[in-house]
C-alpha cells in the first residue's frame, strides 16, 4: 500500500492537481488537509490528474468530487482527467450525489409557526376520526354481510385470535392486576387509617377495581400488546402485497384480516377483565390480611355488603367498547401501512396511542356519564 499524495503543477493559466498513491479512506485525513491548504490563486481552470492513483474508494473519491465542487462555487472551473476505467464508476456514482444537504438550522420559538403547527394538528387529527368512522361503517357492513351469510365467518382464524390476543394474554394481566389491588388497598389503608376507618379498604378495593381499575388496565394492556400485533401482521402484509393478493382471489380483506380480529376481542377482553376483577380483589385480600390482619372470609363479608352488582356491570360494560375501539383502531392503521417497513413502526406506535388516548377518554366520558345518572 502506498499513502496517497498529490501536488499542484502549472501548465499556463491552468493549475494541475496530480493524485498519486492509494486516495483511502485510511489517507483522507491528511488528504484532507492538503487540499483545503491547496492554492489555485489567479488560475481560471484546474484540471484533477488521477492518472497516478492506484486505489480508490469512496471517502477518496469524495474529496475529489468535494474539490471540484468547491472550485466551481468559486467561479474555477476544473475537470477529472486520467482517471482509470474501474475508478471513472465511482467517481459518476459519487458525484450524482451531489453536494450533500445543509443542516437545517434548530427552530426557535416562533407564534406563527406555533400555531401553523397546531392548525396542522387539529387537521390531521380531524382527517384521522373521519377515517376512522368509515373504516368503522365498512366493517359494520362487513359484520351485516357475515350475520347474512354465516359461512363466511372465518372460525379458525376467530379461534386462534382469541388464544393469542385472550388466553396468551392471561398471565400478564393477572400478574399486573394483583399488584394493582395490592397498591390500591395499601394506599388506601394508609389514608383511611389517619381517620380510624381501616375497614373502608375493602370498600375501596372493591368498587375502585370493580368500576375503574380492573378494566382500564386490562384494556391498557391490550391496547398495548394487541393492538400494535393487529397494526403490525396487517401492515406486514400489505408490504408483502397479500391483502392485495387476498382481493386478486375475490376475498374481502375486511372479512379476513379485520372482522376474526375484532370478534375475538370482543370475546376476549370482557372474559380477561372478569378475570383482572378477581386477581386484583384477591391481590387486596392480601395486603388486607398483611396490613390489618383481616382473614380472608371476613374480607369477602366485608366485600359482600359493601359492592352491588351495578359496580361490577358499571366495568363489564366498558370491556366490549373498549374491545371495540382497540381491535378498531389496530386493523385501521394497519390497512394503511404504504410499503415500508418505516410505515410499519411509525404506524404500530401510533396505534398504541390512538387506543391508549380514546380508552382513556371514554373511560372518563362514562364516569361521567354513570354518576351523572346514578348509577
Amino acid at each position: 500500500m502506498k499513502a496517497g499524495s498529490l501536488e499542484v503543477t502549472r501548465e499556463g493559466d491552468a493549475a494541475v492537481i496530480k493524485a498519486s498513491g492509494d486516495w483511502t479512506v485510511g489517507s483522507c485525513t491528511r488528504l484532507d488537509l492538503a487540499l483545503r491548504k491547496l492554492s489555485t490563486a489567479q488560475a481560471r481552470q484546474v484540471s484533477f490528474d488521477l492518472a497516478g492513483v492506484e486505489r480508490l474508494d469512496t471517502a477518496g473519491a469524495w474529496l475529489a468530487v468535494r474539490t471540484l465542487l468547491e472550485l466551481k462555487a468559486a467561479g474555477i472551473s476544473g475537470a477529472f482527467r486520467g482517471v482509470k476505467a474501474d475508478h471513472s464508476v465511482l467517481l459518476q456514482r459519487v458525484a450524482d450525489v451531489g453536494e450533500l444537504p445543509a443542516l437545517a438550522p434548530h427552530p426557535g420559538f416562533n407564534l406563527f409557526d406555533f400555531l401553523e403547527r397546531m392548525g396542522k394538528a387539529v387537521i390531521d387529527f380531524g382527517k384521522a376520526g373521519r377515517g376512522l368512522i368509515g373504516f368503522f361503517g365498512a366493517m359494520l357492513l362487513s359484520f351485516g354481510r357475515v350475520l347474512r351469510h354465516p359461512s363466511h365467518i372465518r372460525f379458525t382464524s376467530l379461534v386462534s385470535n382469541i388464544e393469542q390476543h385472550g388466553l396468551n394474554a392471561m398471565p400478564i394481566v393477572g400478574l399486573l392486576l394483583f399488584f394493582v389491588g395490592i397498591v390500591v388497598a395499601y394506599q388506601g389503608y394508609d389514608q383511611l387509617r389517619k381517620f380510624g376507618q381501616e375497614l373502608l379498604t375493602v370498600d375501596l378495593v372493591g368498587i375502585a377495581v370493580l368500576r375503574e381499575m380492573g378494566v382500564l388496565i386490562t384494556a391498557i394492556i391490550i391496547a398495548g400488546r394487541s393492538g400494535s400485533a393487529f397494526t403490525a401482521q396487517i401492515g406486514t402484509q400489505q408490504v408483502n402485497e397479500e391483502v392485495d393478493a387476498i382481493r386478486t382471489l375475490g376475498l374481502d380483506p375486511m372479512e379476513v384480516l379485520v372482522l376474526p380480529r375484532v370478534m375475538a376481542l370482543l370475546i376476549a377482553l370482557p372474559l380477561l377483565t372478569f378475570f383482572a376483577d378477581i386477581i386484583a380483589i384477591l391481590g387486596g385480600a392480601f395486603m388486607t390480611y398483611m396490613v390489618m390482619d383481616m382473614p380472608f372470609p371476613q374480607f369477602l363479608d366485608r366485600l359482600r355488603q359493601a359492592v352491588e352488582v351495578k359496580h361490577f356491570l358499571v366495568g363489564m360494560v366498558k370491556a366490549p367498547i373498549f374491545a371495540v375501539i382497540i381491535s378498531l383502531v389496530g386493523c385501521y392503521e394497519g390497512m394503511r401501512v404504504s410499503g415500508s417497513a418505516e410505515s410499519v413502526g411509525r404506524l404500530t406506535t401510533q396505534a398504541v396511542v390512538e387506543s391508549l388516548f380514546l380508552v382513556i377518554i371514554l373511560d372518563a366520558l362514562f364516569a361521567n356519564l354513570f354518576s351523572f345518572v346514578g348509577i
